[in-house]
């Protein structure tokens, strides 16, 4: 067993909590892990860097030119954090931040327990160096392994429309002539991987959303916390992500509803 799967079992007696701030606001960029980090550690900059913090990315209804429209009512800023580190979210109540040039206002937070479940659902994680499906859903099932989280992992697709023109007039349409594509093409629903790009200090970073089912109460738990609590030898307490970039909106994992979306971008 590793390192790392011999701590989990301190995650049971430092128990992560999911704090929700109510926010108000009009829309904001659908790539928002880093903008929404960023802002945070410029308003509570005691946030800045510890490695105990995950932020979810916020949802909203897509409104175009790559922005998405943030609900009139129930919008939240949802933050994963050990129980004991609620106090250091409180700062935040009532900020206002800045994600390129889009407000939000945060009101009061609430803190609730995680609850287990057996299918959890993450919308984007990131492995460096994999970018590709199938070697990244490898790569996902060796970190699951490190930290002895046993479960069926899959990576879930969506259906996109793919168009084929008659022969007779494929070679005389361009790629914008999207009028006779309408009239002259056939739509064929087509199984794609959900690929993530995501912008993190000015580069893109290549994810996917995965899903994990069969998934023990315990182990569930602990997907859910990312992140177990270790001890160092020189007696300082660090926290070690399952997966990376939890502050940027990567790598959180949330119970699966069914028969409902799973992907709420």
């Amino acid at each position: 067993m590793t390192a790392a799967a011999q701590q989990t079992s301190l995650a049971d007696r430092s128990p992560c909590v999911k704090v929700s701030f109510s926010l108000i606001g009009k829309q904001l960029p659908a790539d928002h892990g880093y903008l929404v980090y960023s802002a945070i550690s410029r308003s509570a900059p005691s946030l800045h860097g510890v490695d105990w913090l995950a932020i979810e990315l916020i949802s909203g209804f897509p409104s175009g030119r790559g922005l998405i429209a943030i609900p009139e009512r129930g919008a939240t800023l949802d933050l994963r954090v050990p129980a004991d580190h609620y106090r250091d979210l409180l700062p935040l109540a009532g900020k206002r931040l800045d994600l390129g040039g889009h407000d939000i206002r945060l009101g009061l937070p609430v803190a609730r327990p995680l609850e287990p479940a057996s299918s959890l659902y993450a919308r984007v994680v990131t492995i460096k160096k994999f970018t590709e499906a199938e070697p990244f859903l490898e790569a996902v099932t060796r970190k699951l392994d490190q930290f002895g989280i046993k479960a069926r992992m899959e990576l879930p697709r969506d259906v996109t429309q793919i168009v084929r023109l008659r022969p007779d007039v494929e070679s005389n349409v361009g790629i914008g002539d999207s009028k006779l594509e309408t009239q002259n093409s056939k739509l064929n629903a087509v199984p794609r991987y959900r690929r993530r790009i995501v912008t993190i200090h000015g580069k893109s970073v290549v994810g996917f959303s995965v899903a994990v089912h069969d998934l023990s109460d315990k182990d569930s738990l602990l997907l859910q916390a990312g992140a177990v609590k270790i001890n160092s030898d020189d007696g300082s307490v660090k926290w070690q992500s399952i997966f990376s970039r939890r502050a940027m909106g990567c790598g959180i994992f949330n119970p699966i509803i069914r028969n409902t979306p799973t992907d709420e971008e």
